[in-house]
């Protein structure tokens, strides 16, 4: 019997996976199946380019995966019985039950409001494609003048709010930032981020707290306010709660906790990668949640699920980090160099050589996804059978 694989999710981490297992295994011992909700490949790291007006290029999924040898079935994930190893999906037809052998978790994130009153009702998010096209109507009726306020001083706010004020000069864009302006990076990237920062003409509210969303404001902490015709929320992402209703162990987030190489601490037989695991890397520091971290996570799990299933030694060697990609609008980036443990270092690239980067980076990640069974070395090796203990135990007693 074939080894039955079945990856949730066919973002960025699930759909490397299934693509790179594919091209470990032979198709004769195994039948892997992607599962996923929409028939397209989203880019995630450009929402905040489709929320600014700007076309993105369609990724059919079938178009991807013809071929590979890979399954894909347009379905909604509705519940994992991790002990009966099976997958309770919602499709066009009705409910459907998945078996699996080996599981690969990717259901990923979405939007946080941290549970902050009025944001749900008033603001915006861009953690997924339907989010990033709402904001993007919403924008394209605002008149000139009106207020846009993004909240979250992190990746996704910063490119957020350099992307809008670009594409629509003729609004007053302004960032709110629990602490300081790009305080995460080295002196370098906080000096050229304040300089487009000033260049486009957006204001930072530094140190700033905002503990409600109303229809034309955000309340802060210190009792002020600061006009909102617009707010776009990116205080950070909540994974999927699927994996809180399992057996699965997971952090008090909703993580699936897994070892070095993907692998689920309670059940062997689930790997989880991207924003859905908690994962450590250099120095045991936990892996953030971002294409950054989703890509190699994918990459570790699908080496280690091929090795193992073909009698191989798993990968070893923790995942590390390199830089910080950071787009600033078009013309505009910041590629912060830092520690493998995530930490920054003094050099930084900016200005058009790094929006070249940056976008390099982008279609870089999206080709991986495009061509899921090209950019690894072919290394098809049969599956070692190896004993069923249940069949053992059977044949004992008998």
């Amino acid at each position: 019997m074939q080894h039955r694989i079945v990856v949730l999710g066919a973002g960025y981490a699930g759909a490397i996976a299934a693509g790179r297992l594919a091209r470990r295994l032979r198709p004769e011992d195994v039948a892997i199946t992607l599962v996923n909700a929409e028939p397209d490949f989203v880019e995630r790291v450009r929402m905040h380019q489709l929320a600014a007006g700007q076309d993105l290029r369609p990724r059919p999924l079938a178009e991807m995966f013809a071929g590979t040898g890979v399954e894909l079935r347009l379905a909604k994930v509705t519940g994992v019985d991790a002990d009966r190893r099976t997958v309770a999906v919602e499709t066009a037809a009705g409910s459907e039950e998945l078996a699996y052998d080996t599981l690969v978790y990717a259901l990923g994130s979405g939007w946080n409001d941290q549970g902050v009153p009025g944001t749900a009702e008033h603001a915006h998010e861009i953690a997924g494609r339907a989010g990033a096209l709402r904001l993007r109507e919403r924008l394209a009726g605002l008149e000139a003048g009106r207020a846009v306020v993004v909240v979250g001083g992190g990746l996704t706010g910063v490119e957020a709010a350099t992307e809008i004020a670009e594409a629509r000069p003729d609004l007053d864009v302004a960032l709110a930032a629990h602490g300081g302006l790009g305080d995460w990076l080295s002196p370098k990237g906080r000096r050229h981020l304040r300089k487009v920062f000033g260049r486009l003409g957006i204001t930072a509210h530094e140190h700033t707290s905002v503990t409600a969303v109303e229809a034309d404001r955000v309340v802060t902490a210190e009792g002020g306010s600061v006009p909102a015709a617009v707010t776009v929320w990116t205080t950070g992402f909540a994974v999927h709660p699927i994996a809180r209703a399992t057996t699965l162990e997971v952090t008090d987030t909703g993580r699936i906790v897994v070892d070095g190489t993907m692998r689920s601490v309670s059940h062997p037989d689930v790997y989880a990668v991207g924003d859905a695991a908690m994962a450590t890397g250099v120095a045991d520091k936990p892996l953030r949640m971002s294409c950054a971290s989703g890509v190699p996570m994918a990459w570790q799990a699908a080496d280690a699920i091929a090795a193992r299933l073909t009698g191989g030694t798993p990968p070893a060697v923790p995942l590390r980090y390199f830089n910080q990609c950071v787009s600033l609008g078009r013309r505009e980036g910041l590629i912060q160099y830092v520690t493998g443990d995530d930490r920054a270092v003094r050099g930084a690239l900016t200005g058009r050589l790094a929006a070249f980067y940056k976008e390099l980076v982008c279609k870089g990640a999206a080709w991986g996804v495009a061509n899921p069974t090209l950019g690894v070395p072919s290394r098809r090796r049969p599956v070692v059978r190896r004993p069923d203990p249940a069949d053992q135990a059977a044949e004992a007693v008998a």
